[in-house]
């Protein structure tokens, strides 16, 4: 397990997978720009809301670069539980970026902007998405300033953290694999979904921002039950367990704005990522007072 750990989530696979996702984005944003102009000279016939614009085309190259930071969060899931969320996060904020790029073929620039769906929509992902840059920000910054607090003082505390590390090595190393048969099969999925959706006339590639991602938020889940279930060998600390259970909740506050549309599924994408960032603050607000040496 060590070995194979060694060579799939070393630096430098991650700085190769990083080089051939660029190369992939770029050469699928010029292709997905081809298809959009043979759209446009009807030579080809295709009714979606990502070929009806040349800014659209910029939703596929987001596309990989989620696939991306996918790697990047299993890559730092042995480093840090911190980073890890902020990965998270990190891929929630992409998703709605991709969001607009997808739906600003449909943006009408009328008097009416505040009572059109498709405009109020792109209107709440611009702020969300600024918010969200802000708030992640805030996040780092708070794991920056709790790195020196949690390095292990006593030889047990450093015996139990290379413990906890080994696991969540073990963890990452299976998670590899396992995402990318999950990638494959979601998408094989909603392709047999969008081409039945296609000979019956309905409106395809309409739940296409969900692919993965959905089921991909609920492997995530099972993976902090597991961290946080764990981490009791770890440390018994009350303020460890409870950012740890906080983090759970922020994931499943993600997972569940997959399943509401509108403002609502804004509202608990921001409120996930709030209050990861509040639960983290207060930890390191107890983790730096005299109480949490009880």
């Amino acid at each position: 397990m060590k070995n194979v750990f060694d060579k799939f989530l070393s630096e430098e696979f991650r700085e190769r997978i990083e080089h051939v996702i660029i190369s992939i984005a770029i050469v699928s944003f010029i292709v997905h720009l081809l298809v959009i102009f043979l759209v446009s000279q009807d030579v080809l016939h295709i009714s979606s809301k990502l070929t009806k614009s040349p800014i659209s085309a910029v939703y596929t190259p987001f596309s990989f670069i989620l696939v991306y930071e996918v790697f990047l969060l299993v890559f730092f899931l042995p480093r840090s539980i911190s980073i890890y969320i902020g990965k998270q996060y990190e891929i929630i904020t992409l998703i709605v970026i991709r969001r607009i790029f997808k739906d600003i073929g449909n943006i009408e620039m009328t008097t009416n902007w505040f009572r059109l769906e498709n405009d109020l929509q792109f209107t709440y992902d611009v702020l969300t998405t600024l918010i969200l840059f802000f708030l992640i920000q805030l996040f780092y910054k708070k794991i920056k300033k709790q790195g020196v607090e949690e390095t292990p003082k006593s030889l047990g505390e450093k015996f139990k953290t290379t413990k906890f590390i080994k696991l969540k090595k073990s963890i990452a190393t299976v998670l590899i694999p396992f995402l990318v048969v999950l990638a494959f099969y979601s998408f094989g999925i909603w392709l047999i979904s969008a081409v039945q959706d296609h000979w019956n006339n309905i409106t395809s590639f309409k739940n296409i921002n969900n692919i993965f991602f959905e089921d991909f938020f609920m492997v995530l889940i099972v993976i902090d039950v597991i961290l946080l279930l764990f981490s009791f060998f770890y440390s018994d600390k009350f303020h460890k367990i409870i950012r740890n259970s906080g983090f759970v909740i922020s994931t499943i506050l993600i997972k569940l704005s997959f399943s509401v549309e509108g403002v609502v599924n804004n509202a608990l994408i921001l409120g996930a990522v709030l209050f990861g960032y509040l639960i983290l603050h207060i930890h390191n607000l107890y983790n730096n007072s005299s109480i949490s040496d009880y």
